[in-house]
């Protein structure tokens, strides 16, 4: 199936990783009682944090989501990531990332995935934050020119 406005996409692609995304925050929050927010996971599993889910537990998530795109990669005979080329605009990217996520108790995957699912007002009001933060951010990204 190919979308007019998007030729490259691969709904059924997205379709089957939203699936998987959902079952995984499912099985931890049935199974531990824990929300899957990655940035939290990988923070514990890290160690730059104290609380949050067992080590042991959040170890285990991030490792299987790393062998989890390994797997992909392996399957689809490699898989082509494009990047801005200016490694500052990189860093920084990130930097706020990680800020975003501190100022927002949360990343994208523990609100958007979770905290959405569950009715939190936090999460609501953080997703759709993140939402127009993302489109603003490809919008000036595209005014000054830096686009991959």
């Amino acid at each position: 199936m190919i979308l007019q406005s998007f030729p490259n996409a691969i709904p059924f692609h997205g379709l089957i990783g939203g699936l998987m995304i959902g079952l995984a925050a499912a099985v931890l929050l049935l199974g531990a009682g824990r929300v899957a927010g990655i940035s939290g996971l990988f923070a514990r599993a890290s160690t730059l944090s104290k609380s949050g889910p067992p080590w042991a537990l959040a170890f285990a998530f991030v490792l299987s989501m790393l062998a989890g795109a390994l797997t992909i990669d392996w399957i689809n005979d490699g898989v082509t990531a494009i990047y801005p080329s200016s490694t500052i605009l990189l860093i920084i990217g990130g930097l706020l990332v990680g800020f975003g996520t501190r100022l927002g108790s949360g990343c994208t995957s523990g609100h958007g995935v979770c905290g959405m699912s569950r009715f939190s007002i936090r999460s609501l009001i953080a997703t759709p934050v993140f939402i127009v933060a993302g489109i603003a951010t490809v919008a000036l990204m595209r005014v000054i020119g830096v686009t991959p």
